[in-house]
């Protein structure tokens, strides 16, 4: 067991190369442009480029990998995100940056699909919740890690596209000097939205609608920060504190899901999440321990939602259904967080900054009004027959291969 954990180790390794690579950039990219004077509707684009990318990775990426192997699949999309990273603090231009963004999402799904893959197949039955654990912790510690390294630069200048060069290349390692047989052919995402609407239409609204939300605010969240005054290490902190708070109430919300309707706990936390955004928005807060409260509240809210919308879907699935149920959310949630970023790019020109919140909150109160509505059509599910809540990453959807790393895709229960 030990001489299996150490390959893990190094895998996920290479999952933390990435991510902090990939944390640094999305941060890096609207701080830049905003200083360049960028337009926010570009901004915005930007992050509706990269979930374009993202998604069409899903769905591809699985083919390339069956034509050339898992190896040589993931040196070419590591070192693509790598290319690519360095080629946008070569060219400082919106349309650019946008078209490299969504090439920027294409590679970094297949880069992940991959090493998710590779850790699908060391982990056993025994081993499955610990692996799924260690890659938690991660996915959150690195990308908080990429962020916060965007405050010890200087965003004016090509160092910080150089490091997240760098990161990306480093990601190569691991999976370069592996001696492992390749894993078992990626899963194809099947997108059936007749019958994940028939499983649960509240959780299908509703991972659009989060998608929406965190995809404005994953996207022009350092944009808000700019606007709004505070510095370059004060957005670093920002954005990293809503992803902490973000995987620390997941647990307790979810746990709180498993007892009662899971319908009333996405209403009750989006219709708080609204609050604190709408809050955000009148106030449009200037001072910076203010902003940092305020968007760590709202991360916390915000970021519990998606994993209890997929848990509410899961509770109607049968077993073998996990992994495809699961997959057409996260294409789901990936065409929310592509209309996001353009309403709040739209509303942040014609408004101030702080109208980002209005988009979320908007989402949020429509979540929080369907769930309410549905709880009434449909009658709750029995605790007993209720699936047990999982923790999903709160910054970066999850691949199809990644989904399979927890527990309930064996079947279990537990």
């Amino acid at each position: 067991m030990f001489s299996s954990f150490v390959q893990v180790f190094a895998l996920l390794c290479g999952t933390a190369f990435l991510l902090a690579g990939s944390g640094l950039h999305g941060l890096l990219l609207p701080l830049r442009g905003g200083s360049e004077g960028f337009a926010v509707s570009s901004l915005g684009l930007l992050g509706t480029a990269w979930a374009g990318g993202f998604i069409t990775g899903c769905v591809l990426a699985p083919r390339l990998v069956r034509r050339v192997g898992h190896v040589r699949a993931f040196g070419f999309f590591a070192s693509s995100a790598a290319v690519i990273a360095l080629l946008t603090g070569l060219f400082i231009d919106s349309t650019v940056w946008i078209v490299l963004r969504a090439f920027t999402g294409f590679s970094m799904a297949g880069a992940f699909m991959v090493i998710e893959s590779w850790l699908n197949e060391r982990a056993t039955n025994e081993t499955r919740g610990q692996i799924f654990g260690l890659y938690m912790m991660v996915n959150y510690g690195a990308v908080m890690s990429g962020q916060m390294i965007v405050a010890t630069g200087d965003i004016h200048t090509q160092s910080l596209f150089m490091v997240t060069g760098i990161f990306l290349c480093l990601a190569l390692i691991p999976t370069a000097i592996s001696t492992a047989s390749s894993p078992k052919p990626l899963s194809e995402v099947q997108l059936d939205l007749k019958a994940l609407y028939k499983n649960s239409p509240v959780s299908f609204v509703s991972c659009i609608l989060i998608g929406v939300a965190n995809g404005a605010w994953g996207t022009l969240g350092a944009v808000f920060g700019a606007g709004s005054g505070i510095d370059t290490t004060m957005i670093a902190l920002m954005v990293s504190f809503t992803i902490l708070a973000g995987a620390f109430t997941q647990i307790p919300v979810g746990r709180f899901s498993d007892r009662i309707d899971r319908r009333f706990v996405l209403a009750g936390v989006a219709g708080a999440s609204s609050l604190v955004g709408l809050a955000i928005f009148f106030i449009a807060p200037t001072n910076a321990t203010a902003i940092l409260i305020m968007t760590a509240l709202y991360g916390g809210l915000a970021y519990a939602l998606y994993p209890v919308a997929v848990a509410h879907a899961n509770d109607f699935a049968a077993s073998e259904n996990f992994v495809k149920i699961s997959g057409g959310l996260l294409l789901l949630y990936g065409f929310g967080t592509m209309i996001g970023p353009l309403l709040a790019a739209l509303a942040m020109e014609y408004l101030w900054p702080s109208a980002l919140f209005a988009v979320t909150a908007l989402a949020h109160l429509s979540i929080t009004a369907y769930a309410i509505v549905r709880s009434r059509q449909r009658a709750a599910l029995p605790t007993a027959e209720k699936d047990s809540f999982q923790t999903l990453p709160s910054e970066r959807a999850a691949t199809p291969e990644g989904l399979k790393l927890i527990p309930r895709a064996d079947g279990e229960q537990g």
